[in-house]
């Protein structure tokens, strides 16, 4: 971990992403900050959605980060922060990534964490650029369900399945283990991501993609679904759906992505 990243802790707050994002419209972040919250009042998920999560039984945290790129330059940076978790997640568990594959852990385009097709985590990015000559700050917001998942979907509404860490390791580690690991994790990925873009990470995502060379369906608001085979990624991040003798490339909005029934 860098020496300048500034750890945050709170027992609650409304959410830890917009703590961060009031401060980065404030002019008010130098250094990288991480802040973790044993209770989130007002959790989101992507798209304005809540993400409800019960304080004993998730970790959810929120972090700032500088990057020299411009915002048209970050495609692919939620892709990149969901390898940067399952690296963390390892390390935490001491698990190699081998195993963690062989449990059933995968990802989600653009920015979820499955574990055998049920959620076990989500990814929300939110930031920007307020001049040219300023960096882009991007506030990076992860939520990982530990355990109890019965009792987590239990309070969800629309039939989402939900796994956590303890169907990975029968030893969950300490929150603030886990946090730490997950910390330096993300900091690696995002400073390497800075440097090379998303690019170089494309093979290694497509090994974790849950929904690879299966047919899916797309659906946004306002528009007609899509549908097609999944057929990875490419070197931007975005979706490759193959339709007949064609592939086109879906690019991360407010979109869901699901297989077909």
């Amino acid at each position: 971990m860098t020496v300048n990243c500034i750890l945050e802790r709170v027992n609650e707050t409304k959410s830890t992403n917009d703590d961060l994002l009031t401060r980065w419209r404030g002019g008010e972040l130098i250094d990288p900050v991480a802040r973790i919250a044993h209770k989130q009042t007002a959790g989101k998920g992507r798209a304005g959605r809540a993400w409800l999560a019960n304080p004993e039984d998730s970790l959810c945290f929120s972090l700032a980060f500088p990057f020299k790129r411009t915002p048209a330059e970050l495609s692919g940076l939620s892709l990149l922060v969901g390898l940067a978790v399952v690296s963390g997640i390892a390390q935490a568990c001491d698990l190699s990534e081998a195993e963690l594959q062989a449990a059933g852990l995968r990802l989600k385009w653009p920015n979820d964490l499955l574990l055998n097709n049920s959620k076990l985590g989500g990814i929300l990015i939110e930031g920007g650029q307020t001049k040219a000559s300023d960096p882009t700050w991007m506030i990076i917001g992860i939520g990982i369900n530990l355990r109890n998942a019965e009792v987590i979907e239990a309070n969800l509404d629309d039939g989402i399945k939900v796994s956590a860490i303890t169907q990975l390791t029968k030893s969950v580690p300490d929150v603030e283990y886990l946090w730490l690991k997950l910390i330096a994790s993300l900091e690696h990925h995002l400073t390497e991501f800075d440097l090379h873009g998303f690019k170089p990470c494309r093979e290694r995502w497509m090994q974790w993609d849950a929904y690879r060379d299966q047919p899916v369906c797309i659906s946004g608001a306002g528009t007609d679904p899509i549908y097609g085979t999944a057929y990875g990624v490419d070197e931007t991040g975005a979706l490759l759906l193959q339709q007949d003798n064609k592939i086109i490339a879906i690019h991360a909005g407010d979109v869901s992505l699901r297989i077909q029934s």
